[in-house]
C-alpha cells in the first residue's frame, strides 16, 4: 500500500486561492494525485468548524475523484480556522473513522489535530503534533501531549499495529536538521522535546525514514516559509514522519520525501508498506 502524509498549511488556499503559492501547492496536489495513494493525511488544514465547503469539496473531487474524505477541525474552546487534518482515502476502502481525544492540555484536544483509520488488520493514524511556540511558550503543555499521545499509540499497538504520520514538529537527531548547533533551544529542538521523542521510539515504534536510510544527510521535510533561501540553501529540518509498529517495518518498501521544488515549507512524505 502507498501512504502519503502533507502538512499543506491551508488547505483553503490550496483549493482556492489566487496567489503563486497556491498554484504550486496544486501542482503538488496534481503530484500526489498521479502517484495514486491509497491514503491521504493532510495536516493543518485551518478549515473552519463546519469543515470543507462545498467549493473544497467540488475541487477536491476533481482532483481526487476515487476518494472518500474525512476532516477534523478545530472548535472552541480552541481557535478558530487553526490547525484541522483530514484523510483522503481511496473509494472502496472501508476504515473505521475516529476523532481522538487523548487528554491533553486544554485546548489541544479541541484543535482538531488527530484523525485514525481503523482496518481490518492494522490503524493509520495521524497527528498534527502543538508546536512549543516562540519563546517555547508552550512547551511545558507539549511534553505532556507527547506523553498522552504516546499512550494512545502504544492502545492501539496492543490491538494490531499502528502506522503513524504527521507533522510531528521535532528534529529527532542532530542528523536531522541542516545547523543543529545554533537550534539547541529552538522550538522543534530542544533536549525536552526530542527525549519525548525518543520514548516514543522505545515505546515499540520505527521512524521508518531512518530504519532505511540510516546515515542519510541533507533529508529534510520542512524549510522555513519565510526565509528565501533556505530551500536553495538546504537549510532544512526533518519534522515529519512516517511511524510503524517495530513488528511490520521489515514490510516497509519505502519512505521519502516527495520533491516540491521552489515551494517553501513542508513537503510531502511517502510511505510504502507491504501489508
Amino acid at each position: 500500500m502507498k501512504f502519503i502524509s502533507w502538512n499543506i498549511d491551508s488547505i483553503n488556499a490550496a483549493l482556492t486561492g489566487t496567489s503563486t503559492r497556491a498554484g504550486e501547492t496544486r501542482d503538488v496536489l496534481h503530484k500526489i494525485a498521479d502517484l495514486v495513494p491509497d491514503v491521504i493525511a493532510i495536516q493543518e488544514t485551518k478549515l473552519s468548524k463546519n469543515g470543507p465547503t462545498k467549493k473544497h469539496f467540488t475541487v477536491l473531487n476533481e482532483l481526487f475523484p476515487d476518494y472518500q474524505v474525512a476532516w477534523r477541525s478545530s472548535v472552541e474552546p480552541a481557535r478558530k480556522g487553526y490547525a484541522g487534518t483530514m484523510y483522503l482515502y481511496r473509494t472502496g476502502l472501508t476504515p473505521k473513522i475516529s476523532y481522538p481525544q487523548i487528554g491533553a492540555p486544554e485546548p489541544m484536544d479541541n484543535e482538531g489535530r488527530m484523525i485514525t483509520l481503523e482496518f481490518p488488520y492494522f490503524f493509520v493514524t495521524e497527528v498534527y503534533t502543538p508546536n512549543s511556540g516562540t519563546g517555547l511558550r508552550r512547551l511545558a503543555e507539549r511534553q505532556i501531549w507527547d506523553d498522552r499521545y504516546r499512550e494512545y499509540l502504544q492502545q492501539l499497538d496492543q490491538q494490531k499495529p499502528v502506522i503513524a504520520s504527521g507533522d510531528f514538529n521535532v528534529a529527532h537527531e542532530p542528523i536531522d536538521l541542516a545547523h543543529p548547533e545554533n537550534n539547541h533551544h529552538s522550538a522543534g529542538f530542544t533536549d525536552e522535546e526530542r527525549e519525548h521523542f525518543t520514548k516514543l521510539l522505545k515505546a515499540g515504534f520505527t521512524d521508518s525514514f531512518r530504519h532505511l536510510h540510516p546515515e542519510e544527510k541533507g533529508a529534510y521535510s520542512w524549510w522555513a516559509q519565510r526565509v528565501i533561501t533556505s530551500k536553495q540553501n538546504n537549510s532544512g529540518w526533518r519534522i515529519d514522519y512516517w511511524l510503524v509498529s517495530d513488528r511490520i517495518a521489515d514490510k516497509v518498501v519505502k519512505s521519502s520525501m516527495i520533491d516540491t521544488g521552489a515551494r517553501r515549507d513542508h513537503t510531502p512524505i511517502e510511505l510504502d508498506i507491504d501489508l
